[in-house]
C-alpha cells in the first residue's frame, strides 16, 4: 500500500504537454498508465472517423466534441494538480 503524500514519478510538464498538444487521442493517459482512459479516447476518435466515412458528419462531429470536451475537463485537473497516474498518486510538479 502507498502512502498518500507519494507522488507520481511521471513528469507533471510532460503530462501536460501531451493533453494539451495530444489530449483528444488520449496520449497523456497511456503515458501516466491510465489504460482504461486511454482507450477510450482512441475509441472515441475511431468512432468519429468511422461515423464520418460512413456519411455521418453530426454524429462524428458529436463524438469528437465529446472527446474534447472529457480532454479540456482532464487538462484543467492536471494544470490544477489533481490529477492521478493509473496507481492512483497524484500527477504534480
Amino acid at each position: 500500500m502507498q502512502k498518500a503524500s507519494e507522488r507520481s514519478p511521471k513528469s507533471y510538464g510532460v503530462a501536460v504537454t501531451l493533453c494539451g498538444v495530444f489530449g483528444v487521442l488520449g496520449l497523456h493517459h497511456f503515458y501516466l498508465e491510465d489504460w482504461l482512459h486511454g482507450l477510450a479516447d482512441v475509441a472515441l476518435v475511431v468512432m468519429a472517423i468511422g461515423f464520418a466515412v460512413q456519411g455521418y458528419p453530426g454524429l462524428a462531429l458529436l463524438t469528437v466534441l465529446l472527446d474534447a470536451v472529457h480532454t479540456i475537463i482532464i487538462f484543467y485537473y492536471l494544470i490544477i494538480e489533481k490529477w492521478r497516474d493509473g496507481q492512483g498518486r497524484p500527477v504534480t510538479l
